[in-house]
């Protein structure tokens, strides 16, 4: 079993930043690919970015790129996402996921292990 503790989450006012982090930790092999992901309420989970473990390979939906940063730090089992110019429409209960092997990366149903949540609110 892998666990995924979220934190950083908070309140910030249009244009600010937030980093938010993922700690990975547990018995098993750690999972290559570690992602974020985001749910506002009434809408559907949808992918924010990824970043794996082995090559350090990133990916990020068009809606946060060029604003949204992920990184990792290998000795300390975390994943961190940089979150720049933030915007109301960035509110949402930001979540760490893991899978060990991916299709299409995109997807939630790829990810085998997710975190509690971590609420992002972002006054205009």
């Amino acid at each position: 079993q892998v666990q995924l503790g979220e934190s950083g989450g908070g309140l910030v006012q249009a244009g600010g930043s937030l980093r938010l982090s993922c700690a990975a930790s547990g018995r098993t092999a750690r999972p290559d690919v570690m992602g974020w992901f985001r749910q506002a309420p009434g809408k559907e989970r949808e992918f924010v970015a990824i970043v794996t473990w082995s090559v350090g390979f990133t990916a990020y939906a068009s809606s946060v790129k060029g604003r949204f940063t992920i990184s990792r730090d290998n000795a300390k089992n975390t994943v961190y996402l940089q979150m720049n110019s933030l915007e109301p429409e960035d509110t949402a209960v930001y979540y760490c996921a893991a899978s060990r092997s991916t299709n299409d990366y995109r997807s939630s149903r790829d990810y085998d292990y997710w975190g509690q949540g971590t609420q992002v609110t972002v006054s205009s």
